[in-house]
Formats: structure tokens, sequence, C-alpha cells
């Protein structure tokens, strides 16, 4: 067997927003096998009873990855089935109690077997699944036995899988994949009708937060659910008791305090990230133990106007960066729970508000972090590379997963399905295609209408809440040609576009949209002779870099048309070595050099403010009405 490092026992819930006291971590070692000849299923490998030779030769620290270092295994090339096997000690449950078998994520076909019998599948390398595995656990065994069988087909171009390599090596923008078991996994213990999911939807308007509420299944009779709400000085701010007839329900929990004119300080934004504390209980029949789930709410509102993004009804001038979430010990996976804080910190230092997760659904203790430090996200889809009816089955279907998963996060304020056009290549020619990401772009509101979100991210949009462009010249001189005023803006929205690409598909008018910059700049070092690499702009040395990142992003916060930027990269990943750090995390520039070249006031958000005050004035002069001159 191969030795593998022991991970660290994870002290954060695996879902922060839906935690449960009653928890075990199954992260750590596990054995591990190779299936190169896909003889698992029809030897058994999942029954230890089944009398052939035992196929796990090796361990694997999970959750990290095989081709990862930190998974013990360290072996990047084709392996297109893995199996886990671990025995585990299961408490028999209480009466009425049942053991759930919780999954992060799993890349990209999962099947699980309990002692022997399959106990369920499930399709989509970043969503999560739960297995209620009661009735297989054995109370005659000293160990439960749970078996994974994970498939993953690199050269399957349908398969949803962001940015991860298809070929035997990366190359250019992709990376290395990731395989098998590559977040959390977790056994919980639950009463027999217990909280499946909580979605949480503020609205400010109303000086309430709704709240969703969804049962594994349907009660035998009513039940009765409590929520309070608890402020950051542990003061009850809002307390609200419903009845559960079916297993949905719908309640609208009044917050008081929330109809002072400032929110009495309670919103939710990347300078003041309030929570507040969330305690939900499903009672059921007497006698039997209630469902406890802890959580918390972030309040704020999200949109557009005017051409500008809105964070709780006014403009707020995004500075992001692309965050690929590549770790090079651990890939996609994160190596350590202080790694993911350390990495919102990191972003916060450097002045940035936000950033646009890249062809991945990150981990929600990532999210978390980002709700409780403050750090804006738009959450984006791993896409897959061609267009056919199993290619928009798959990414549909995972999509609606990860959004009600991550639905409750306050950080995120934008949803991307879509990006750049993977998948659909032929969708200028195509109506097949814009059709499909048109559709993609109605789903997701009519799933979450709270937020904006974008049909396709970059360039070619059909209907889309912002209209972001991907721009990489290294020339600063030619942004200014292509934004620095409004005719310049149109022409560069409505007629050539950057890089050679429209920005629209299909005929568009303004309503209201910002227009963001979400991808620019990936400038990188002369790379070394013979150095694997790509990038989109060279600088000599730490000095011209300096001096090219200012005059990108200045050119970018001149423009007054233009109300935010995403900067291509944080970091390194693995060949493309255009980050503003290095994959270990190493600054390239001081981060107090980047903290000023980010932050600079904005021209746009400085001519917004003058049109606010002469619309404040014409107000005042107009008696205070609303609908004056605008």
């Amino acid at each position: 067997m191969t030795d593998a490092p022991s991970p660290t026992p994870a002290v954060l819930h695996p879902r922060p927003q839906f935690r449960r006291d009653n928890w075990t971590d199954l992260g750590g070692i596990w054995r591990f096998a190779f299936d190169d000849d896909d003889r698992g299923l029809g030897q058994r490998w999942y029954d230890r009873a089944a009398g052939h030779p035992d196929p796990y030769d090796r361990t694997i620290v999970v959750p990290y990855p095989p081709e990862s270092k930190l998974s013990g295994v360290h072996e990047p090339g084709f392996h297109l089935v893995v199996w886990y096997e671990r025995a585990v000690e299961v408490a028999a449950p209480a009466t009425g109690e049942r053991v759930l078998l919780h999954f992060g994520a799993v890349d990209y076909r999962a099947t699980v077997w309990v002692n022997g019998r399959r106990r369920g599948e499930h399709e989509g390398g970043q969503s999560p699944f739960t297995l209620d595995i009661t009735d297989d656990l054995d109370p005659g065994r000293a160990a439960q036995s749970i078996v994974v069988r994970a498939e993953d087909q690199p050269r399957d171009l349908t398969q949803p899988r962001g940015k991860q390599t298809w070929k035997a090596e990366p190359h250019a923008i992709f990376y290395d994949r990731t395989t098998g078991i590559w977040q959390p996994v977790w056994l919980e213990r639950v009463p027999a009708v217990h909280l499946a999911r909580l979605a949480w939807t503020p609205d400010l308007g109303a000086g309430a937060v709704l709240l969703d509420v969804e049962l594994n299944r349907m009660p035998e009779t009513p039940r009765t659910v409590r929520v309070r709400l608890t402020g950051p000085d542990g003061a009850v701010l809002a307390e609200r008791t419903g009845r559960v007839e079916r297993d949905t329900a719908r309640m609208t929990v009044e917050i008081p305090a929330l109809a002072s004119l400032d929110g009495a300080g309670l919103l939710w934004s990347p300078e003041t990230p309030t929570l507040l504390d969330a305690e939900v209980v499903l009672e059921e029949v007497p006698d039997a133990a209630a469902d406890v789930v802890s959580g918390y709410v972030g309040l704020r509102s999200t949109g557009y106007r005017d051409g500008f993004f809105l964070l709780n009804g006014r403009p707020y001038y995004l500075r992001m960066a692309l965050e690929q979430g590549f770790w090079p010990e651990s890939h996609l996976a994160a190596p350590s729970e202080e790694a993911l804080r350390r990495e919102v910190e990191l972003i916060k230092e450097l002045g940035f508000t936000g950033v646009r997760i890249h062809q991945k659904a990150e981990d929600p203790r990532f999210l978390y972090w980002c709700d409780r430090l403050g750090l804006l996200v738009w959450g984006e889809m791993a896409n897959a590379f061609e267009f056919s009816e199993r290619a928009v089955t798959r990414l549909t279907t995972e999509w609606q997963q990860l959004m009600r998963r991550d639905h409750s996060h306050p950080c995120i304020v934008t949803w991307v399905p879509m990006n750049e056009s993977w998948g659909v290549p032929n969708l200028m020619e195509s109506a097949q295609q814009r059709a499909y990401i048109s559709a993609l772009y109605w789903m997701t509101k009519a799933l979450d209408p709270s937020r904006p979100a974008l049909s396709n991210e970059g360039w070619e949009h059909t209907v889309s809440d912002i209209w972001g462009v991907h721009d990489y010249t290294p020339d600063p001189d030619s942004l200014t040609r292509r934004y620095g005023d409004a005719d310049a803006l149109a022409e560069t929205l409505h007629e050539a576009g950057p890089g050679r690409r429209k920005v629209f598909a299909e005929a568009a008018e303004r309503a209201g949209q910002p227009v963001v910059i979400t991808e620019f700049g990936g400038l990188s070092y002369l790379p070394e002779a013979g150095q694997k690499w790509f990038g989109y702009g060279i600088v000599g040395d730490q000095d011209d870099l300096r001096d090219q990142f200012t005059g990108l992003v200045d050119a970018i916060l001149d423009a007054p048309g233009v109300s935010g930027f995403c900067y291509t990269q944080l970091t390194d990943t693995r060949q493309e070595k255009n980050g503003l750090l290095t994959e270990d995390r190493s600054p390239k520039l001081p981060p107090e050099t980047i903290h000023a070249i980010v932050t600079r006031p904005s021209r746009a958000l400085a001519t917004e403010a003058v049109d606010a005050q002469r619309r404040s004035a014409a107000r005042a002069a107009d008696g205070g009405r609303e609908g004056g001159p605008r």
C-alpha cells in the first residue's frame, strides 16, 4: 500500500449554513484502487464477501483527488474508474432515527454501496448528494463498509468539466484533472422526517426575509417549524412559528429592526459583512426528537439600474479578481480549511471587493468565509465543450443543483451559467444554440429572480442583466479608445468588439444593464526558455508589472460608462503564469501597491454621485415628489 498523510480533522461543518451538531467527518485514509480495465463491477469489488481477491492495493487521503500530491497517490494519468472503500464504526440508530451519508462532490459519476448493497448513484462532478443508509447498516458488524465507485471520462466532452484538461497533460488554459472524491464526506443523524433544505431570500422592502423549507418527505401529520434570528450582539431580532403540512412551505420572517432608515446596521456588504445567526427547529410528533439546524442569514439586495450594479439599492463599483480555485498540491480541492480562509483574506488585502469563481462550483466553506469576511462572488458553472442534447441535459441539471445548494449565501450576487460560448461553438450561426443560452438565463431567473444573471459571460450575449466583456489587450490606450467615452463604448458594444468577438449574438437594447470588463490583463513575466507557459501580455520585471497593471486598471477606472472590472487573475495556475500571486500565494508586487491601484476612485461612480445630487436637488425643488427629473 502507498503511505499517505493524514489530514487535519475537519472543524468547520462542510455546509456551514446548514449544520447539525451530530455529524461525523469521514475525511482521512480510505482504501483505494484504480480500475483501468473496468473489472470492478463484474468482480463485485463493492462486496467483501464476494470471494474475489482484495483489489484495494493502496490508500488515499480523502477528499484529495488521486491526481494530486496531497492524496498520497499522485498519479495524474488517465484512470477512468477509481474505487474507494472504508470501514466506518456507526452506532446503531435510535428508534425513528435515520443516518445520512453526504458527499460534497465526486467527479464525475458516483455509485455508492453500503455493506455490499447498492445504495444510490449521482452524476455531476461539482454538485453534492445525500443518501439515507439506515436500512443498509448491519448491527452485527463492528464496522460498516462504505464503497464508492467514481467514473470520469476525460474525452467525453459533454461532461461539464470546466478547466480540467481532456489531454494527457495540462495545456493552454486547462489544468490537471480532478477525479473522484474532492469535497468532504460526512455522516449525520436525523429524525425520520427532517429538514432537507432551507433557502433564505432577503426582502428588504418588506423588512423581512423569506424562508423556503423543504422536508425529506411528506409528513404523516403537520409539523411545527420554529425560526429564530439573532443579531451580532446576541439579541433576538425575529422569531416565527409556522406549520408545514406538506414537504415544502414558505414562511415570511419579519425583522422589525429593518424598518429603521439604515436597516439598524444589519445590511450585509463587503465593508460591513453583518450576519444573523439562524436556528430552525422542526418539531416531530410528541416525545420524538426535533431536528435542529443552525446557520446564518445575510441581509442584502442585488440588482442593476442606470448602468450600475446595485448592492442594497445603491450603485456599487465592482473590483474583482478571477479566481480559479486551484492549488498545485490538491487541484480543485482545497489543501485545508485554513487555506480557504486565507484565500479570502488575501483577496481583500489586495483591495478587491469580489471574485469571479471561474469554471468551478466553489466549496461551500470558501463561500462561508466570503460571507463572514465580506467578499462578493459571481457563482459560475463548470462548462462542457460540446453541444448536444446530452450536454444540455447534463449542464442544466447540475446547474440547478448548484443554485439550490448556494442560494442562501449573501456573498453570491450574480449567476454565470455559461462562459465565452464554451459548449456552444456555433452560437452566432445556430439559432438552437442561442436558444439554449437564452433558456439558461431564463431558467436561472425563474429559479432565483433576486440576483442578476448572464446568458454567456464575456461575449456573444443574448439576454443578460450585466454585459460582461473580455478584453485582453496589453495596451492601456486601446482600452481608452474602446471605452473612454459614450461613443467609443457604443461602437465597441454594437460593432466590432474586442478580440474579433461580437459582444452580442443578437441585437440588444440597453435597459440599465451595467457594462463590466470581466476579464482583462493576464500579465506575465517573460517565460524562461523551454518553460510551459500561457499568458496574454509579457512584462520584464516587477517595475514593468506595476506600471502595466496600473495602466490597464486606470484605463478602466477612467472609463465613464464602465461600472466594474475583473482582473485575470488572482494566482498563477500551472502553466498559466499571469497571476498577481504565485501558485503558493506569494504576491508578485507588494500587497499595498496592488491595493492602492485597485482601489483608486472610478470616474463612473464619481459621475453617478454628481447625477444623484442633481436628482435629489430636482426632487427637492419639485416639492420632494418622486418621479421628477432624473
